[in-house]
């Protein structure tokens, strides 16, 4: 059975049974109060709905079940065996109040192995596991009575003698939440002996344990049940409403269908495996390169773009450690556009937008892999001198020195470990972690110095598109005014930015609309915007704008919005922060405009501007 035939079925199959089917909902977890705001991404097909799982009314009903993409990077070292995705999508359906544990169930068991409506898989081959209960709440002998009672009426046994197919598990295994706030709660996963190990017979909890810490039974089910609330990681009560978030993770389910031993053998991955293979000789260096860059293509045309901050840091990552694995460290822009239409082949029906954003992926993507090229080139020179140092040392790159190659020179910690460990090294990665704190730290304290009195609240989104604004204003206003523009001030709000200039003459609306129109066209041309440390020396030769006469440190932080610092539109020196690119002025819907509200004086040869995104 094809991958887009396991999506139809299951979405078939529960609108049948009165769901709605709503769309996906972006990789990117909603800002929306109430949702759980402890996670970069969507981990889970139920995050989305967090707030209606704590009892908001959903517009489209009590029943709903869609195809949920998801991301997750917890088991981000583990990619490449046979089961683990950093992107994946999730088969779900939901109930918001309306049934629970006992139509859950039966309707997961009936899509399972119904041949005429569902899978057609063997219920011998299942074995089911379900909450042993902990401090929090009591064993959930309810959803193991309903499983004995699904087997009886099929007669079948569900124990013999000693043997069964239900296990009692710990927390670890059967509970469920996403974040540290939010509904949670028990959950039964359902799995399949995918090589029929046991030929259907009954087994022991150690057979059991034994057999899934091999792969030989996997998980391609899940029903949680969700019962209370969290805050702040901690049990807070139950929820007035029982819902149920059940789902199965579409690539296992796959693999299950297909007969396949591994997920990159479905038709999931095959497209991109057989481009992958041009690119490295080793097998599980081809599934790292085929997972990533597909998880980074999805991200991509989710509006996430590479950075060191956050999600745009975790693309960055996916990105350059999908090159790290390719046999010569790079990909040509070739290959890049044959990875990405790999992709799109397999997915671009049932995710249309992957087509129409394509050429936006591919520039980001190229120019990702460009920078993360030329940045390995730098920084293998610079690990070398580490390196010979610390042969003749302690064996060990210093956490100093591994930031360094990471601020520097873009290597993240990962990489540098893998450097490491060709030349039998190893690296301070707690002191690596350590030097991140610090930097912050830094970061944060010297944009409350700088900007006292002009980021009234650095935490807010808007203020920083305000603030990322303004530099493209100050370039802007030298390529249309000329060079004797200089920044006198400028204050920043969440609902406009405020800029002082010096100036001797008004300017004509031509003019203003100049400046709209440069600063526009930059916002569309979705420029990263980036930031490096360097000495003061180093820093003023390259040309970026400063306040002259102000008393900087020995080391000054540069953002400049461009690819690279020589080529960049705008280079300030400036202690942040920023939105890690140019197209998030443009607004969640990606229809805001820069327009200037007002121009005027406020001193001799002073001007200023007030301007808002809108």
């Amino acid at each position: 059975m094809k991958s887009q035939e396991i999506r139809s079925r299951f979405l078939a199959f529960f609108e049948k049974r009165k769901h709605v089917i709503i769309p996906s909902a972006s990789l990117v977890t909603s800002d929306e109060k109430g949702v759980t705001d402890s996670t970069l991404f969507n981990a889970a097909g139920m995050q989305p709905l967090v707030p209606y799982l704590l009892g908001k009314p959903h517009p489209m009903g009590k029943r709903l079940a869609n195809v949920q993409k998801v991301l997750r990077t917890v088991d981000i070292d583990e990619i490449g065996d046979n089961t683990h995705a950093t992107f994946f999508e999730m088969l779900g359906n939901w109930s918001l109040g309306d049934y629970f544990k006992e139509e859950a169930i039966n309707w997961s068991y009936e899509f399972l192995t119904s041949r005429e409506e569902g899978l057609g898989l063997d219920p011998e081959r299942l074995y089911i596991t379900v909450f042993e209960g902990d401090h929090n709440a009591p064993k959930d002998d309810e959803a193991a009575n309903i499983w004995r009672k699904i087997y009886s009426d099929n007669h079948q046994e569900v124990e013999k003698e000693e043997k069964s197919r239900i296990f009692f598990m710990p927390a670890s295994s059967n509970w469920w939440q996403a974040g540290e706030n939010g509904p949670c709660g028990p959950d039964t996963e359902m799995y399949y002996d995918i090589g029929n190990k046991f030929a259907g017979k009954h087994i022991t909890k150690e057979q059991f344990l034994d057999a899934d810490s091999k792969r030989e039974v996997v998980e391609i089910w899940n029903d949680v049940f969700m019962q209370y609330e969290k805050i702040d990681g901690k049990i807070v009560g139950s929820l007035p409403n029982p819902s149920v978030d059940t789902g199965a993770g579409l690539e296992r389910v796959t693999m299950t269908m297909q007969n396949v031993s591994n997920i990159y053998d479905t038709d999931l991955f095959l497209d991109i495996m057989s481009v992958t293979k041009k690119w490295s000789g080793d097998r599980k260096s081809q599934r790292i390169i085929a997972d990533h860059i597909r998880a980074a293509v999805f991200l991509i045309t989710d509006r996430v773009v590479p950075s060191n901050t956050d999600r745009g840091y975790v693309l960055r990552r996916l990105i350059r450690k999908a090159i790290f694995h390719t046999d010569k460290k790079s990909i040509n822009e070739e290959g890049i556009d044959e990875l990405i239409d790999a992709v799109i082949r397999i997915y671009g029906d049932a995710y249309p937008d992957l087509s129409a954003k394509s050429p936006a992926t591919k520039k980001v993507l190229a120019d990702e892999s460009a920078k993360f090229t030329h940045a390995l080139e730098e920084g293998s020179k610079e690990f070398e001198k580490l390196a010979t140092a610390s042969v003749f040392e302690d064996m060990k790159i210093s956490g100093k020195d591994a930031f360094m190659l990471f601020s520097s020179y873009g290597l993240p910690i990962d990489m540098t470990v893998a450097l490491a460990k060709e030349k039998d090294l190893i690296v301070d990665v707690n002191g690596y972690n350590d030097e991140y704190k610090k930097h912050q730290e830094l970061s944060r304290a010297g944009a409350e110095k700088k900007f006292k009195g002009g980021l009234s609240d650095v935490s807010d989104e808007m203020v920083l598109r305000y603030h990322t604004a303004t530099h493209l204003l100050h370039q802007a206003l030298h390529d249309v005014l000329g060079p004797g523009v200089m920044q006198k001030g400028s204050n920043i709000t969440p609902e406009r930015l405020r800029f002082d200039f010096a100036h001797s003459t008004k300017m004509t609306e031509q003019e203003k609309m100049k400046v709209e129109n440069i600063i526009n066209e930059k916002i569309a041309a979705a420029l990263p915007v980036n930031k490096v440390i360097m000495s003061r020396e180093k820093a003023e030769k390259t040309g970026a704008k400063h306040f002259f006469g102000e008393k900087y440190g020995s080391e000054v932080s540069i953002y400049f919005i461009g690819d690279t610092l020589d080529r960049a539109y705008s280079k300030e020196f400036c202690g942040g922060p920023h939105v890690e690119n140019t197209n998030h002025l443009s607004g969640p819907e990606g229809n805001w405009r820069f327009k200037i509200t007002k121009e005027e004086a406020v001193a001799q040869g002073i001007r200023r501007i007030k301007a808002v995104l809108v």
